[in-house]
C-alpha cells in the first residue's frame, strides 16, 4: 500500500508537470493549446489502457516480481530520455513559494476544480466497485475457471473503455472545432456537454429500476451506455483540461494545476467510497443515480464559469 501510494503521488506529479509545460510550450494560435493538451491527455489514457492489458499479460506469464521489475526498467528508460531531451527554458520554480499562495487564484480555477470533484467522482462511482462487481455476478458461474474468465472479461472491458476514452480525448479538438472558436464559446460549450453527460447515467438508472435484477438485456444496455458515457465524458474531461490552462497565468500554472489535480484526486476518492457504499445499500439504481446527481452537480458548477478573456459572463 505504501509503494502504491508513492507511485500514485509520482504519477500525479508527472501529469501536473507535463500539462503545466504544455501551457508554456504549445502555440497559442489556431487552438494550439487545446490541441496539445488533448493529445497529451488522450495519449496518456490510451497508454494507461494498454498498460492494463500488458500488466495482466505479464502477471499471467512472468509473475508478479518480473512484471514489476519490467515496469521499473521501462520507467528507467523514460527517465533517462526525459533527462536527455527535456526542452530548455522551462521554469525552475520558486523555492520561497508559500503554501498559502495556492489558494490565491481566480474564481474560474475554483469553480473548475469544484466541477472536477463531481465529474470524476461521478465516473468512479460506477467504475471502481459497482460495475465490476455487477459484471462478476453476471459472468461468473462460481467455479475457479468461471471466476478467471469473469476477471479477464471485466479487466478487458475496463482496459478497452480507458483506451477508447483516450482516443476520443485526442479527437476532442476536431469534434469541438476549437481552432475556430474563442475561449468564451468553449466555456459555454463545457456547460452543455456536462448536461449531456448527465442524461446517460440517468437513462441507465431508469433501466436498472425497470429491471428485476441481473438480466441479459440490462447487461447489454449497461455496456452500451458506459461506452457512450466514456465518449461524452472524454469530451468533458478534455474541455476541463484545456480550460484550467486557459484560465491560469504562466507564472503560477503549476500552483493552479496542482490545486486542480488535488480536486481531481478528492473526487476520485469520494467516488471510490460512494461506489462501494451505494452498491451495497441500493445496488445498480442507487449507484447510477448517485453518478447522475454528481454529473448534474458538475454541470451546475460549470455554469458559474466566466469568460475571463473578455471579462464578461458567458
Amino acid at each position: 500500500m505504501v509503494v502504491q501510494g508513492a507511485s500514485g503521488i509520482a504519477k500525479d506529479l508527472a501529469k501536473m508537470s507535463s500539462k503545466s509545460a504544455v501551457k508554456l510550450l504549445a502555440p497559442s494560435e489556431d487552438g494550439g493549446l487545446f490541441r496539445w493538451v488533448a493529445l497529451l491527455t488522450g495519449s496518456k489514457n490510451a497508454v494507461k489502457g494498454f498498460g492494463f492489458l500488458l500488466g495482466a499479460a505479464l502477471l499471467a506469464t512472468l509473475g508478479f516480481v518480473w512484471a514489476v521489475l519490467g515496469m521499473a526498467a521501462i520507467l528507467a528508460v523514460i527517465l533517462i530520455a526525459v533527462l536527455i531531451a527535456m526542452p530548455p527554458g522551462l521554469p525552475k520554480g520558486r523555492k520561497g513559494a508559500k503554501f498559502s499562495e495556492v489558494f490565491f487564484k481566480s474564481s474560474n480555477v475554483n469553480w473548475l476544480s469544484a466541477a472536477r470533484v463531481f465529474l470524476f467522482g461521478a465516473r468512479d462511482v460506477w467504475f471502481v466497485v459497482g460495475i465490476p462487481i455487477y459484471f462478476y455476478a453476471v459472468l461468473s458461474d462460481g467455479t475457479v475457471a468461471g471466476n478467471r474468465t469473469a476477471f479477464f472479461m471485466i479487466g478487458t472491458f475496463m482496459a478497452v473503455w480507458v483506451i477508447l476514452y483516450g482516443f476520443v480525448q485526442v479527437l476532442a479538438p476536431r469534434i469541438l472545432r476549437t481552432s475556430s472558436r474563442p475561449q468564451g464559446e468553449l466555456v459555454h460549450t463545457a456547460k452543455g456537454w456536462a448536461w449531456t453527460l448527465a442524461v446517460i447515467p440517468a437513462t441507465m438508472t431508469a433501466a436498472a429500476l425497470a429491471s428485476d435484477g441481473p438480466q441479459s438485456w440490462l447487461t447489454v444496455s449497461l455496456i452500451a451506455g458506459l461506452l457512450i458515457f466514456g465518449a461524452v465524458f472524454a469530451i468533458n474531461s478534455a474541455l476541463h483540461s484545456y480550460l484550467i490552462l486557459a484560465f491560469t497565468k504562466a507564472e503560477r500554472v503549476t500552483m493552479d494545476f496542482g490545486f486542480y489535480y488535488m480536486a481531481n484526486a478528492g473526487g476520485r476518492l469520494l467516488g471510490a467510497i460512494l461506489s462501494g457504499v451505494t452498491y451495497q445499500l441500493g445496488g445498480l439504481p442507487l449507484m447510477l443515480g448517485t453518478a447522475t446527481i454528481m454529473v448534474a452537480g458538475a454541470a451546475m458548477i460549470a455554469s458559474c464559469l466566466r469568460d475571463n478573456s473578455r471579462d464578461k459572463a458567458v
